[in-house]
């Protein structure tokens, strides 16, 4: 169907970085699944649903694709917004077509950015058809077989059904990532160039704080490839962007960062206060 992403990945590939709590948590799911015929022996079944919960890129759509290889089954990635017809009506059909075709045989199906669909009904400023739709969502996530595993993703929990949540078996919730995570992430996304950056690593985590793993991602990448081509030396591009970071940091927030920069490098009090905007009297 064209509306489902399919992923088959290999079970040995890298592990998402999570908090110590959530990895925890999805060791368990994973060893429901494995164990399940146990659990049926005491007339349980594995956890069937789960709704992941989070802002944008702190790795919901990375840990179903992690979960599905560990299982040994593809994940079936439905983007809820392209299910959407602009034909009133045909979007409740989408839904079960693609639902159906995912309950035919074992898989991780993530309905992603749930939020599109699954308003609170007594949103006034909804069309009868979202409603139809949030019944179809609350009608599945109750019959989902045991067989297979149904993941929701939002960005906006604040906007969805309430109805719903109680459907779920577990809620998930990823948050911004923390120090020894942020570090972590660094050491992974700058692979072979971290002998050249990993001098900064104090100072790039404490940049980094509040930021998600796509935008550390990102910033990481663009380090690499300015290294690679030889345009800007390591200093330099860190130089630059700590000046980009403090100017979302607070007074305190800026002091820390010029504090730091005084004791991991051999900048001047100078060029630390010209970098942080913090006075020279102050650091």
């Amino acid at each position: 169907l064209p509306l489902l992403k399919v992923f088959k990945d290999a079970p040995d590939q890298e592990a998402p970085l999570l908090s110590a709590e959530l990895e925890e948590s999805l060791g368990q799911l994973i060893q429901e699944r494995k164990q399940a015929l146990r659990l049926a022996a005491q007339g349980l079944t594995p956890t069937r649903s789960a709704i992941f919960v989070g802002p944008p890129g702190v790795g919901k759509t990375l840990t179903a694709r992690w979960l599905a290889a560990q299982l040994g089954i593809p994940l079936y990635v439905l983007d809820l917004t392209a299910v959407m017809s602009s034909l009133l009506g045909r979007s409740g059909s989408n839904l079960r077509a693609a639902l159906d075709f995912a309950k035919h045989s074992p898989c991780v199906l993530l309905l992603d950015e749930i939020d599109a669909i699954a308003k609170r009904r007594s949103d006034d400023t909804d069309v009868g058809e979202l409603k139809r739709l949030v019944t179809v969502i609350l009608q599945e996530v109750d019959e989902w077989p045991a067989t297979g595993l149904l993941l929701a993703a939002t960005n906006h929990p604040e906007l969805i059904d309430p109805a719903l949540w109680r459907r779920f078996d577990w809620v998930v919730e990823f948050k911004v990532p923390e120090v020894a995570a942020v570090k972590e992430a660094i050491k992974r996304f700058l692979r072979q160039d971290f002998a050249l950056f990993g001098r900064w690593i104090e100072i790039l985590a404490f940049a980094f704080r509040g930021q998600s793993f796509s935008d550390i991602e990102r910033e990481i990448h663009r380090f690499r490839r300015a290294v690679a081509l030889g345009t800007m030396p390591d200093a330099d591009l860190i130089e630059e962007f700590i000046k980009t970071r403090v100017l979302s940091l607070d007074r305190q927030g800026r002091i820390d960062m010029a504090v730091l920069l005084a004791k991991q490098t051999r900048l001047s009090q100078h060029s630390i206060s010209d970098i942080t905007g913090v006075s020279r009297d102050t650091i």
